[in-house]
């Protein structure tokens, strides 16, 4: 796909909906501009861009207001040719289909996209430029450095027979650095990372300082065994962490008793996980963290509806000031429930801490870890949201204010509300780059914390 010959997707969903002969009809369309740059040993090693379509038509026979069989048929071609085909299956699939559990009425239309006709939002190799050059300062070192950078940018268009139509763009752009030193059992790993919109705010200098100094802590080494330790986790782990939580925020599944939400008779919406005032929340405006502000989805799950398109995102406090506030509810689900509307968000913040910097928390430390990323999580028990996973590139002693050595490697046990419930200290909310969800999951905002007894269930030889 090239940006010149294809007919542009504004189009496509007008011409898709004028051959509909479903009851309603929605369509969206998502281009994709996406450009990489990849490095190892110190040398770049590969390069490249692509662009290409995603779209999807959407086609609802009605039965009532509240009862309808959907349809849905995805295409990645950009001959118009092939639009009738798309529709034509959507009808079909959506005569077959079981009675959709989440109908509701489509969202009448509000204001039209004043950028509907806009061409799409666009990247290419030169957004790494500045990255590029402060990046081979380091290739001069000793240090052997190995990393990946994206910068992918979505557009997507959302039209429906009600007359609806949204836009917006979505820059997404992350960059991550392992930095290796040393040989055989001398071998010390370390890695820092970063989310962007735009790559004009990456600090690569202060990254590769921060990628020494975590090489530096490892000219020591101590073997630890398995137990709890106070620990302490920067952002990029707690933003892991809490990911996985809102994940499975998920409203039916609470009412139903499937999950880590669940009380007898109930959610547990209302209940107090700490008396720190830690507030976890998504908001689509949040500067430098923004998302698309409304639903534009293809297909239903717990989370989302498609009967949903178009309803605006709004700011939701899952957790306000350490007390669980919301769960997730696409709009028939909330009406099942009693509960008000949430859609899921994009980002993910966590505030209330007492801002202190990760530095003056290891200076207040007499004797624990501090762990700076996370890999390989996986969940064990959905009814306590327990989950295991491996750390990797950095687990440090620190002892009476100072990080003294590198330890080995754990397996770890935790639940991402039991920490907050146990959690002694946050301190100042920073934009992190989560390790272990980076591929789906990148704007987020968290504060170190101080956890007095997470459990190192066991030593792993992970390096």
């Amino acid at each position: 796909m090239t940006a010149q010959n294809v007919m542009p997707a504004g189009e496509v969903v007008e011409r898709a909906l004028a051959l509909s002969h479903a009851d309603e009809a929605m369509v969206i369309v998502t281009d994709v501009y996406d450009t990489s740059l990849r490095w190892a040993g110190n040398s770049m090693t590969t390069n490249g861009s692509s662009v290409s379509r995603d779209w999807a038509v959407i086609s609802i026979f009605r039965e009532g207001p509240h009862s309808a069989r959907v349809g849905t048929i995805g295409s990645t071609s950009v001959d118009p040719a092939e639009i009738e085909t798309v529709v034509r299956r959507s009808e079909a699939a959506a005569r077959t289909a079981e009675p959709a559990r989440d109908a509701m009425p489509l969202l009448e239309a509000g204001a039209p996209a004043d950028d509907w006709a806009a061409a799409p939002g666009s990247t290419g190799i030169e957004v790494f430029s500045d990255l590029a050059r402060d990046l081979s300062t380091g290739f001069d070192g000793a240090d052997r450095l190995y990393g990946f950078a994206q910068h992918t940018v979505h557009t997507t268009w959302l039209g429906s027979s009600t007359g609806l139509r949204r836009r917006f763009v979505q820059p997404t752009g992350s960059v991550e650095i392992n930095g290796k030193r040393g040989e055989g059992r001398d071998l010390a790993s370390a890695w820092v990372g970063t989310g962007t919109a735009d790559f004009t705010d990456v600090d690569m200098p202060g990254l590769l300082a921060e990628l020494s100094r975590r090489l530096d802590w490892a000219k020591r080494k101590v073997d630890l065994p398995a137990g709890r330790y106070e620990t302490l986790m920067p952002p990029s782990t707690v933003a892991d962490m809490m990911i996985y939580m809102a994940w499975e925020m998920e409203g039916r599944g609470a009412h139903e008793g499937h999950t880590a939400f669940s009380r007898a008779g109930g959610t547990r919406i209302g209940e107090r996980l700490t008396d720190i005032p830690l507030t976890l929340y998504s908001d689509p405006t949040a500067p430098g963290l923004e998302y698309r502000p409304f639903v534009a989805t293809s297909a239903s799950s717990q989370a989302m509806s498609v009967f949903d398109n178009g309803l605006p995102a709004e700011r939701v406090d899952w957790v306000r000031e350490g007390v669980i506030e919301s769960l997730v509810y696409p709009r028939a689900t909330a009406a099942e429930f009693g509960a008000t509307p949430t859609v899921p968000g994009s980002n993910l913040l966590l505030t209330g801490g007492s801002g202190a910097s990760l530095d003056e928390m290891i200076a207040r430390t007499e004797r624990g870890l501090l762990l700076t990323t996370l890999w390989y999580i996986r969940e064990v028990d959905p009814a306590s949201l327990l989950l295991t996973g491996l750390t990797r590139d950095g687990v440090y002693l620190v002892e009476n204010g100072e990080v003294t050595a590198a330890v080995n490697n754990f397996r770890f046990n935790e639940s991402p509300l039991d920490l907050l419930r146990r959690v002694t200290e946050a301190g100042a909310t920073e934009i992190t780059l989560p390790r272990e969800w980076k591929d789906w999951f990148t704007r987020t905002a968290m504060p170190p914390l101080r956890i007095p007894d997470f459990h190192m269930s066991s030593v792993s030889q992970a390096t």
